[in-house]
């Protein structure tokens, strides 16, 4: 039977990075020799949630919000100030070799991939990385050329690869010891829109056919909406919100669209334009033939009306905003809220650098007889 306990548990997770500060100048260089002055910037402030085995879910923020440091702590590359977590069981920040085998990150802005060999050979190393058998290894490797359309690519070099090209590799190398936990983060950033589809297919097959537990962080909306049914939202560290998409818009965006074309020979009466605003409606275009009003939902039915009752309609439509609207709007009123004390994400190290490192031994039974230079790994 698939386990029905959370596949990640959050509670109370934060982050506070100590930063240097300094002016610039000579002087001040010299002085900060004998005298360093730091201050503490919070990243993440004890957030909370928890996401299901074989649950997508989008996990959104403007940059600088405390995503990617939230990832690393999942994946256990950074420790946390305070709080816990643990992800299929496992505190991730203790880098069990179990926990390892279970999981992956993968960083739109990131290589794993070595640069100047071909494809094939880095899949071969983390073959032997993650201890995986031959057979395995020869039938997932199959599955992923495959699903992502590889073909010939596994036999160029990296360095002769498009950024699309390299975003496949760097997936489905990722993905040859088949994790059940996936962070995604920002996985088609700089991709075109025929690759950005490509990529969000593949992610979908994944899923379905291995049941994965996946977060994704994305700034193109279209990724979120194709993928989650679900999203958690964070700002300045806090989270906003956690819930269904049609959720977040009736929560954040309390306004409708209504656009409407006349009947041809038909006028706007310039007297309903000023009915409309004393419904509560905002005339946000017209021309002779079309007018748009956005209006509070509660004074849609009003809206309407008025336009129906005033002149004939070839066509009328009445829409939610776009998700990339509410987004903004989130962020927007957010960012107003904590003005004042608000304080950007620094840019995080890839692993902590006050984290024990693993021993040699632990390094050496997880890469089992391969050799790993210096910088690679899981």
């Amino acid at each position: 039977m698939p386990s029905t306990d959370p596949a990640i548990t959050v509670r109370g997770l934060r982050k506070t990075y100590v930063v240097p500060e300094r002016e610039s100048g000579v002087g001040a260089a010299l002085k900060s020799l004998v005298r360093r002055t730091t201050r503490e910037v919070t990243a993440v402030k004890a957030i909370d949630f928890t996401i299901a085995p074989g649950e997508i879910v989008g996990f959104l923020g403007p940059n600088g919000a405390g995503k990617t440091t939230t990832l690393k702590m999942l994946a256990g590359l950074l420790h946390p100030t305070g709080g816990e977590a643990t992800v299929l069981g496992f505190t991730p920040w203790e880098r069990d070799r179990a926990f390892l085998r279970q999981m992956a990150l993968i960083m739109g802005q990131r290589n794993q991939l070595a640069w100047d060999i071909p494809v094939l050979d880095s899949f071969q190393l983390n073959k032997a990385i993650y201890q995986i058998a031959d057979g395995d290894f020869r039938t997932r490797l199959d599955e992923l050329v495959e699903m992502l359309e590889l073909g010939e690519l596994v036999k160029k070099p990296v360095r002769n690869l498009s950024l699309g090209e390299r975003m496949k590799c760097e997936i489905a190398g990722s993905l040859l010891h088949q994790p059940q936990v996936l962070y995604l983060d920002e996985p088609t950033i700089g991709l075109d829109v025929a690759m950005q589809r490509k990529i969000r297919a593949f992610i979908a097959a994944y899923n379905a056919r291995t049941g994965a537990s996946i977060m994704l962080t994305s700034h193109y909306m279209a990724d979120v909406e194709a993928l989650c049914e679900r999203v958690i939202v964070i700002h300045h560290g806090t989270l906003l919100y956690d819930g269904d998409l049609p959720g977040l818009i009736d929560r954040f965006s309390p306004l409708k669209t209504v656009a409407v074309e006349l009947e041809e020979g038909n006028a706007v009466p310039a007297d309903l334009l000023v009915r409309l605003e004393a419904a509560g409606g905002e005339v946000v275009a017209h021309s002779e033939h079309s007018l748009t009003v956005r209006a509070p939902k509660a004074a849609t039915p009003q809206v309407t009306g008025l336009i129906l009752g005033a002149v004939p309609i070839a066509d009328l439509t009445v829409e939610d905003p776009s998700i990339e609207e509410v987004i903004e709007h989130v962020f927007a009123s957010s960012g107003d809220a904590a003005a004042g004390d608000a304080q950007a994400e620094p840019q995080t190290p890839l692993a902590d650098e006050d984290a024990p490192l693993p021993d040699a031994g632990a390094i050496a039974a997880l890469a089992g007889s391969a050799g790993v230079r210096d910088g690679e790994g899981t």
